[in-house]
């Protein structure tokens, strides 16, 4: 009984939660002075945190072909990530994926219920659950999917182009602490948890050179970082006018906001504390 209340509770607040989210998407969508050839522009947040929603969305918007689908992994609560605008606001389907089972169990009473396409599932993604993805999800070339695992997250986008996956717009996060030109990413391991590899929690995920290179490999243009640095933006150019994409002025690096906040330093300063850890290069 005790559980069933404070379910209601959480279900109550995150009611509240997603028409505060979708209405401040909208009030800052509708206010953006749009600029085609400067991303920075495009963006807004609604459900995201740090633009993505206004990015995805103008980018989706510019599609020659979509399929209304995508893909998150770390999708948290069903709420706070980079696909709820497009379910809430553009009546997307897809699957969310989080390894956090309470998150999960959250988002399966809550978020699911907007849609009978949505699907939630509670998986800790590594390598091998790649195709337990593929064998439940209704395409291979989705118009989004979003990757933020603060881990293996190279190993798994890779793995998901090796699996045949090719999605029409990818978005991946990128650790600014790991600077401009390095090409790193840490060492593989299923069990990563970025808390406890390094007291610092700046040991985790990919540099945006790194990631640069595994996406040229596959054919995509890169367009993007968001004005946080957090988030990184690559694009299947078939599907998309080359005018446009020729013509947008890229943001190529950004410093993490958040992690300069917080050690009141810059990322080669920030390197400097975890440069003894192990680092695979790319």
């Amino acid at each position: 009984m005790l559980k069933k209340i404070k379910n209601l509770i959480y279900d109550n607040r995150d009611r509240h939660r997603i028409l505060i989210k979708l209405t401040k998407g909208i009030a800052m969508s509708q206010s953006r002075n749009i600029d085609l050839v400067n991303p920075h522009t495009w963006e807004f947040s609604g459900f995201s945190q740090n633009g993505e929603d206004g990015i995805i969305d103008f980018l989706r918007s510019k599609l020659s072909a979509n399929n209304q689908y995508f893909i998150e992994i770390g999708s948290a609560d069903g709420i706070d990530n980079n696909t709820a605008w497009l379910l809430f606001a553009r009546s997307y389907n897809g699957i969310m994926i989080d390894g956090n089972i309470n998150l999960t169990e959250r988002a399966q009473r809550m978020v699911s219920s907007y849609s009978i396409g949505l699907r939630i599932c509670n998986m800790f993604v590594t390598i091998n659950s790649i195709k337990n993805i593929k064998a439940i999800s209704k395409t291979l070339n989705p118009d989004v999917l979003s990757l933020d695992i603060d881990g293996n997250d190279y190993f798994i986008a890779q793995e998901l182009f090796l699996q045949g996956f090719r999605p029409k717009i990818f978005v991946v996060e990128y650790n600014s602490t790991f600077g401009p030109e390095n090409s790193i990413t840490i060492i593989p391991d299923d069990e990563f948890n970025y808390l406890t590899k390094h007291k610092s929690g700046l040991y985790y995920g990919v540099s945006i050179t790194a990631w640069k290179k595994l996406f040229l490999n596959y054919g995509y243009k890169f367009i993007t970082v968001d004005s946080k640095g957090v988030n990184a933006f690559f694009v299947d150019p078939q599907y998309f006018d080359q005018l446009f994409l020729n013509n947008i002025k890229s943001h190529f690096f950004i410093e993490n906001e958040s992690q300069y906040l917080r050690f009141a330093t810059n990322y080669q300063e920030q390197f400097n504390i975890i440069k003894s850890m192990n680092f695979t290069n790319i």
